[in-house]
Formats: structure tokens, sequence, C-alpha cells
């Protein structure tokens, strides 16, 4: 019985942690969109909004390494 509760708080953990990782990758996704506006009307000429852009990416990128890795059976995504 102590064993099958573990397993639902740790289910409940991970759907925590599922929905953390959304509202994060949603929270990334616009600040790409907001960076890649201002890139645009820089005209492609700002380094550092060229940076950031990339760095943002390379977040999105890890946040959904991270979902993919809370997903184990495929029950999650």
């Amino acid at each position: 019985m102590i064993g099958l509760c573990c397993i639902i708080m740790d289910e409940d953990e991970k759907g925590k942690e599922f929905l953390k990782l959304i509202d994060d990758q949603n929270t990334v996704q616009w600040n790409i969109v907001a960076k890649l506006s201002s890139l645009i009307k820089s005209e492609w000429n700002s380094m550092e909004l060229k940076t950031e852009v990339e760095d943002l990416v390379k977040q999105h990128y890890k946040i959904t390494k991270d979902l993919n890795s809370l997903d184990d059976n495929n029950s999650i995504l």
C-alpha cells in the first residue's frame, strides 16, 4: 500500500513539473516571437538580438527535452 502511495505522489509531482515546464515553454516561445519581431525591425542588424534569440532557442530546446523525459510511457504527451 505504501508503494502505491509513493507511485501516485510521484505521478502527481510529474504532473506539476509538466505544467510548470509547459508554462515556461510558452513564456520562452512568446519571448522568441518578441525578439524576432525586434530583430526584423532592426533589419537583422542587431547582434545582441541575434544572440538573445539563439539563447532563447537553446532554452526552448532544453525545456522540450525535459518535457519529453517526464513522459516515460507516452502517457502525458
